[in-house]
């Protein structure tokens, strides 16, 4: 007798490759993807605008990659002696407009740079809704703490969202020809617009994403993890204490339904052949002095040395 409601997981038309540079944007769920790819060796980079919320967020963000040189200074705004970009999370943000700019323009050029030579593209959208900065009309990535009364709040409909990723999908692929996207929508529930709202958004994200792989079938992968976790995670062993944020243990199931489906073959084996070692160096000792530890210390190096000339072609930079 089967326990849970098991998602089936559609054939991908592509697998990514532990050698294959991917570039991820959108929602807090990216992040947790992408730190596992990131973990796993492979050529990442992980939200350059920040956590990005809405559709139309991301495709500004895609977009300027692409077209946008860097930022200047009038991109940046002020607000309670903080400088910031609307296009970006508040990370960025600093009380020295210089330093705020070096930082956007830092992370920018990286992606800019990465953008040319990623093979993969994971998109993950977390919300339908939107706001608009009263003054300029333009739709920001996060309001910054800026009172509520300044912006214009409303939900996109589903062809809002495809009328603008009809322009910038084509533009893209004109950019490089060889990317691969993968689509998600995140799974963590917008609870401030209530059961019954988080759902109509959800489900706003979920029609535009099928139109759009049934537009670009072979380009466009979507992946359901917003189904995983709402039919096979039921449980609140799943979730962080606001019952709303999916937690590392729900990160690891997803990961695995994540390499069955994407990775290829070969990958998973270096995956597998990568877990003892990755285990030893995440490993935080009681006590660094003794016998013990240094045997360790000895182990830990020894595997390194061996995975390196194994599989020198691994982003052993990644590893923290």
């Amino acid at each position: 007798m089967k326990l849970i409601t098991e998602v089936s997981l559609s054939p991908c038309p592509f697998r990514m490759d532990l050698r294959s540079p991917v570039l991820l944007t959108g929602s807090c769920f990216t992040q947790n993807i992408g730190s596992m790819l990131e973990r796993y060796l492979f050529p990442v980079c992980i939200n350059p605008f920040g956590v990005t919320y809405n559709p139309l967020s991301v495709k500004k963000g895609l977009e300027a990659l692409v077209n946008r040189e860097a930022y200047s200074e009038k991109d940046l705004d002020q607000y309670n002696d903080l400088w910031f970009s609307f296009d970006h999370y508040t990370g960025f943000s600093s009380p020295v407009r210089e330093k705020a700019l070096k930082g956007i323009n830092g992370s920018f050029l990286e992606a800019k740079e990465f953008m040319h030579r990623a093979r993969y593209l994971v998109i993950t959208w977390g919300t339908a809704w939107i706001y608009r900065y009263k003054p300029t009309g333009e739709i920001v990535c996060n309001c910054h703490k800026i009172p509520a009364s300044r912006f214009i709040r409303s939900r996109l409909t589903t062809e809002q969202i495809l009328q603008e990723y009809r322009l910038i999908l084509p533009l893209i692929f004109e950019h490089n020809p060889d990317l691969k996207i993968i689509l998600t929508v995140s799974p963590v529930r917008h609870w401030k617009d209530g059961a019954h709202g988080n759902q109509l958004s959800k489900s706003i994200l979920l029609l535009a994403i099928d139109e759009l792989v049934s537009l670009f079938p072979e380009e466009l992968y979507y992946f359901p993890s917003y189904e995983i976790v709402m039919d096979e995670l039921r449980d609140y062993r799943f979730y962080e204490r606001d019952m709303l944020h999916t937690n590392a243990l729900a990160t690891r199931y997803i990961w695995e339904k994540f390499i069955d489906v994407m990775l290829s073959g070969e990958s998973r084996k270096i995956i597998q052949d990568l877990e003892p070692l990755l285990n030893l160096i995440e490993h935080r000792p009681l006590k660094t002095e003794g016998e013990a530890f240094r045997k360790m210390i000895i182990n830990r190096d020894r595997k390194l040395r061996e995975m390196k000339e194994r599989y020198p072609f691994l982003a052993w930079q990644n590893l923290k």
